[in-house]
Formats: structure tokens, sequence, C-alpha cells
């Protein structure tokens, strides 16, 4: 990072670091930004010329994460980083040398990373990244997934509501948008396997994609009931802890509900892994329409996740 100008010194005697700075200056310390950033670098434009250079790989990808971890649309980026003095430093922006990238460059990076398919290839990065810190991937895995919603109005210029998406109904509600389906390691809760498709696709259908093919166990609700053999097919050996699914003539005996309490206290782990993603990164509604953009998004969303749960003991390893 360059020099700051007069124009970024702080003078404030009384200030204390926000949970944002400290957050920042965590995850600034936890991610390969070089081998992140050589990802991206072939695809990247180069300068040709006497005309403006383009803004520094490194630096786009640290405001495409800002818009993840902070649920930022391509021009709410742009004001955040004019308005708070933590995100430019983090990105490396002296309000006295330069400007902020315009919410157009922070578009065109964004579909660069779409057309390219470049999210899915930064969360295998983070994922090879973590296991060589010592965070292997053990032989247990919970699957699960979960409701992603997107706008069902059809308020909008094409007067209809985005063809990729569908609805379901989950117990009485009916809802309207895409499944984020992961496969998490029942020791570490990092994810390992990612699938999206739209919200009416049953969980069971995207079962063979979440697994590692190294499974001795495998954990998930009632939804994958019956796919014991699919568990077979993909990883032989494997024992199958998934939640019995009571029918409408047939209740569990209290010797099922005993096994199914017992199967919870692992699979419930998955449930944190959803907490950071909707509640902490506050994806919880699509922000693109179309599979593609979003499936994309939850890559790298996936990614992040990972290095969100796993930041402690990166930081203690350091």
């Amino acid at each position: 990072m360059s020099q700051q100008t007069f124009a970024e010194a702080s003078f404030e005697q009384y200030r204390k670091p926000t949970r944002r700075e400290r957050f920042l200056a965590e995850m600034e310390q936890v991610i390969p930004w070089s081998e992140l950033a050589a990802v991206i670098e072939p695809y990247y434009p180069k300068a040709e010329g006497a005309g403006r250079p383009p803004v520094g790989v490194e630096r786009m990808l640290r405001i495409h994460f800002l818009q993840h971890w902070f649920n930022l649309s391509d021009p709410a980026v742009e004001e955040a980083l004019y308005d708070s003095r933590a995100m430019r430093q983090f990105v490396g922006i002296d309000l006295g040398r330069e400007p902020v990238p315009d919410e157009t460059t922070i578009c065109k990076f964004r579909h660069l990373l779409e057309a390219h398919r470049l999210g899915e290839q930064l969360f295998a990065l983070i994922r090879t990244y973590l296991a060589e810190q010592g965070l292997q991937i053990s032989r247990g895995t919970i699957v699960d997934a979960t409701i992603i919603s997107a706008p069902s109005s059809t308020k909008n210029r094409t007067k209809e509501r985005d063809p990729e998406m569908h609805q379901t109904k989950k117990g009485n509600q009916w809802y309207f948008g895409m499944k984020a389906h992961i496969g998490v390691d029942s020791r570490t809760k990092l994810i390992h396997s990612v699938a999206a498709t739209a919200a009416n696709v049953h969980d069971s259908q995207v079962l063979p994609e979440l697994l590692h093919g190294q499974e001795t166990r495998v954990w998930g609700d009632a939804a994958y009931s019956g796919q014991r053999d699919v568990i077979q097919q993909h990883v032989p050996g494997a024992k199958s802890f998934v939640q019995t699914k009571a029918h409408r003539h047939r209740p569990l005996s209290e010797t099922e509900r005993a096994r199914n309490r017992t199967k919870s206290k692992v699979r419930a782990k998955v449930e944190h892994v959803f907490l950071v993603m909707k509640q902490i990164f506050g994806w919880a509604k699509v922000r693109y329409r179309g599979l593609a953009k979003n499936t994309n998004w939850l890559f790298v969303t996936c990614g992040l996740t990972n290095l969100y749960l796993a930041r402690r003991r990166l930081l203690a390893g350091t």
C-alpha cells in the first residue's frame, strides 16, 4: 500500500477501531490475494497504447469481495467507498491521489468473472489453500440446501418473473427463487461442494454433486430420505445418517425420533454455514436475473464463507 496523502491523514485523538475495521483487518490477513488475482489475470484487460491503464486486478477483487461481505450493488459499493475510510484503506484507495473506480468499471469486472466462470475457480483455489493450511476435509459430509428468494413481482421492464427461477412449497409457505445446495465437512464446517438450481428442484436430485467420494458417513435432513442406494452407488461403504421421514399414515416411533435427534446434533452444523451466507453476508435474496450470474455469486460467497469460518484458525497459525 502506498503512503497516505494529507487528505487521508487522521488527527482524531479518541478514535476507536470499529467492528468493520477489525473484520477487514482479519480478512486482509487470511486471504491469499496473489493466488486469487493470478486466476483472474489471464482474462483481465491489459494496458494498450497511451490510454488510461486498467485498475489493478487485486484492487478490483477487493471491491468485489466488499460487495459480498456487505451485500452491496455496483453503485452502492462505489458510494460506500467514498463514504467509508475503512473500506478505502482495505482496497488501497487514497482520495488525495485518485478517485474510486466507478460503478461501470465494477460492473464490467463482475461480468468478467461471470463470463469465464471464475467464481468456481476462486472457490476451488480457496479450498486448496485451506487444505494447505492444515484444514483438511474429513470423511464425513453434511448435505443440505437453502432457498435464495427472487422477486416474484412482474412490475419490471419485461413484465414477467425471472424464467430461470421457480416456486416451491415449504411447509405451508410458497417461495420463489433458486436453491443453493452445499456439501459441508462434518468436522471443520467448511464447504467442499456447491451446486445451484431453481427452487423447484428437489434436494435429493443434486445429492451426487455434493459428495467428494471419500466419505464414510453422510448426514442429511429428511429431504434426502430414501437415497441410501444413491449414496452407496457414488460412495461405496459410506454409512447413511440421513434423518428418517414420517409419513401421513406412519408416524415416527420414539426410537426413530431419538435417532433423528442424535443425527441432528451433527447435521445442525450446516445451519452455521447458512447463517454466515444469509444473515452475516446478507445474501438471502438474489441480486441478478438468471441462474448463471447467481451461481457465480454463490461460488464466491461459499469461498468467502469458508475463509470467514476458518479465519480464527488461520490467524492463530500466522
